[in-house]
């Protein structure tokens, strides 16, 4: 019977999980204490005869045993390998129960649209989902234990009403040597179809949502089926068991009291009760238990799945909605809130406060805008304003306007002189020959330039006097004067896409 305490934990207060720890059906102590005294009998038994039968040789022997032990349990990978092996276990019982095949839409879409109040209308409806009942259970006969031992033999899947005897007759008359579960799942199709040629289903659209639902259904017992054929590898079960058995059997040897090899020497605090070794195996152990427990879902323990409850569940429901829910509706009335513009329904006194709470609307619904209304106002991107795209690298290094990048560019053609050629004309090419030239934006260009050159020039006459005495300014100004100028020419929207192109080909 599964374990259900989701209503003790419906409120958050204080020592909420600590009451959990009190219960004993479904718990890591009903779980593990046999393997936990089995644990503590072995240490007592070690810790005695070392205490009591060794003689001192055979205690510094023991000791540097103990010690190695202890220092081999930290080669053991234990947390990492038992973690992500308890994950895996927790994902795939997840994804087994999800795979338990439900009839809930299956029967919807059968009341829905296999029609007919006389009796062969209700036989039509009733066997449909009696077949896909009898397939789910033929799928947890074979891989639940639980369901096994309540449906031992065909004779006691007849005598529940699964089947009847003539449909056992036909069932094991197909001789096949392998699960027989799908049988139920081809009678539903040649029924539907007989249904549709005889106007019970009246177009082909309701057929086919009805075969569709069922080919859901159907894989549903398929995926039961091979989640129970194809286990996680044994090699890997083989290796977390033979980690965890095999750190705490280092850890019965290492973790033992030890007397000081050296007479002077202070030894470790004589604990008769390891705890801490206690609380690991506690963790270790109990986390091996707990994948033990769920790598199979379907056998008998205390959180396993109710399959039995749900066999009985699914049968009774899907034959309320195909039979006795057929075409009997309540009276379609006005509601309550006919005259109404907004619904509200009432609160109790209980839940009254929580009218005073106001609906979440957005996380930034609330938020402050800036009250200078100029920066509200609508803006358009200037025309006569360029981008110029770089490519990827020097997007990193770009500055914060297409005039001052422009500007470093320069700079950094005078450090490296011997990178720029001159054209025919005794110019210098710009970075991007195909742009068309503006002359607005070349005179802001010299004009930052000389700027530049002239702030320069007098931090190296300042220097200059300091060292020199005062040098002729006619020599700064002849050398300003033989610094060319960077001619930029403005981008057009061609030049732009084709140098974007150029920029990131390979």
């Amino acid at each position: 019977m599964t374990i259900s305490y989701t209503l003790k934990v419906a409120n958050s207060r204080f020592g909420g999980f600590s009451k959990l720890l009190f219960r004993w059906k479904g718990s890591i102590y009903k779980l593990l204490y046999k393997e936990f005294i089995v644990f503590m009998v072995l240490y007592a038994v070690l810790s005695l005869v070392y205490r009591r039968l060794l003689t001192e040789e055979q205690k510094r022997l023991y000791t540097k045993v103990a010690q190695y032990c202890n220092r081999s349990t930290d080669l053991i990978p234990l947390s990492f390998v038992l973690g992500f092996y308890v994950t895996l276990i927790v994902n795939r019982w997840w994804a087994q129960y999800t795979s338990i095949p439900l009839p809930d839409q299956l029967m919807c879409i059968i009341s829905s649209n296999v029609h007919g109040k006389d009796e062969r209308g209700r036989i039509l409806r009733r066997t449909l989902i009696r077949y896909a009942n009898l397939s789910a259970v033929l799928i947890l006969r074979s891989v639940s234990t639980r369901v096994l031992k309540r449906f031992p033999t065909m004779d006691h899947v007849v005598e529940a009403g699964f089947m009847t005897q003539d449909e056992r007759k036909k069932f094991e008359s197909l001789h096949s040597d392998f699960n027989k579960y799908w049988i139920p799942c081809v009678w539903f199709t040649n029924l539907a179809a007989q249904a549709r040629r005889d106007g019970r289903i009246r177009d082909d659209v309701a057929l086919r949502l009805l075969m569709d639902e069922l080919n859901l259904y159907r894989a549903k017992c398929s995926m039961l089926f091979h989640y129970d054929w194809i286990s996680i590898p044994l090699v890997y079960t083989q290796v977390v068991t033979i980690a965890v058995y095999s750190f705490f059997a280092f850890c019965l040897i290492g973790r033992q009291f030890l007397e000081p090899l050296e007479p002077g020497q202070e030894g470790d605090l004589d604990m008769y009760i390891p705890l801490p070794t206690l609380l690991q195996f506690f963790f270790y152990a109990g986390w091996l238990k707990v994948a033990e427990q769920i790598i199979n879902p379907f056998g008998e323990d205390d959180d396993d799945f109710e399959t039995n409850k749900l066999i009985d569940r699914n049968l009774q429901v899907s034959l309320l909605s195909v039979d006795d829910m057929y075409q009997n509706l309540p009276p379609a009335v006005k509601d309550k809130y006919w005259n109404e513009s907004t619904a509200q329904p009432p609160y109790t006194t209980a839940t009254a406060t929580e009218t005073l709470k106001p609906s979440f609307l957005g996380s930034t619904f609330d938020m402050r805008m800036c009250e200078d209304t100029e920066q509200t106002q609508p803006a358009e991107a200037s025309p006569s304003m360029p981008r110029i795209h770089t490519p990827l690298l020097s997007r990193f290094f770009a500055a914060a306007s297409p005039a001052i990048s422009i500007k470093n560019l320069g700079r950094g053609s005078r450090a490296h002189s011997h990178l720029r050629h001159p054209r025919v004309d005794g110019g210098f090419p710009s970075p991007c020959p195909n742009r068309s030239e503006n002359p607005e934006s070349e005179a802001c260009i010299e004009e930052e330039e000389m700027e530049d050159e002239e702030s320069r020039t007098s931090k190296s006459t300042t220097s200059g006097c300091h060292l020199a005495g005062t040098q002729p300014l006619e020599a700064s100004k002849t050398w300003r004067k033989e610094l060319p100028l960077i001619q930029v020419k403005a981008p057009s929207s061609e030049s732009i896409g084709a140098h974007q192109t150029e920029a990131w080909e390979p």
